[in-house]
């Protein structure tokens, strides 16, 4: 292996270090259904988002709710050095995936059927440290306006 092909390889394992995966499949849940609870989590801090998930009415609330603490534990289990505590970590990534259909018979008027599709999805959440953002940019504007009280 050449030295730049080792160090991206290096440079991709430290990047998947960070983040911790958990997933869900065959989830008996329309898809539809689980990515109206996964569209209100993405890129929320994680305390916020359990908060969330804890007191949302959806029945999928709470098969996403213990699919992200298993990505928690998991994050944790990557990272035996570091406290959680910390840490800001966020619901880098989430989505929901159709599964198989059973396709079952329901009887229908005057002898004819209808075919029911019983749909599930595979969930997969990434919990990632939160990116920090630099206070840098606001720290301009109130030095020029200091600069322009002290002009007059």
């Amino acid at each position: 292996m050449g030295v730049r092909k080792h160090n991206t390889a290096e440079q991709r394992k430290a990047e998947k270090k960070q983040k911790a995966i958990a997933i869900l499949r065959d989830c008996p849940t329309s898809p539809r259904k689980m990515r109206l609870v996964a569209d209100i989590i993405r890129g929320v801090e994680i305390n916020r988002a359990l908060g969330i998930l804890r007191y949302s009415k959806k029945e999928a609330s709470i098969r996403v709710e213990k699919l992200l603490r298993s990505a928690i534990a998991n994050w944790e289990a990557k990272n035996e050095g570091e406290r959680l505590e910390d840490n800001v970590l966020c619901v880098k990534e989430i989505f929901v995936d159709s599964g198989r259909q059973l396709k079952r018979i329901q009887p229908a008027p005057q002898g004819r059927a209808h075919r029911i599709r019983k749909r599930s999805n595979h969930v997969t959440i990434i919990v990632d440290k939160m990116p920090v953002v630099e206070k840098a940019a606001k720290a301009p504007k109130k030095e020029v306006a200091q600069e322009v009280k002290t002009a007059e």
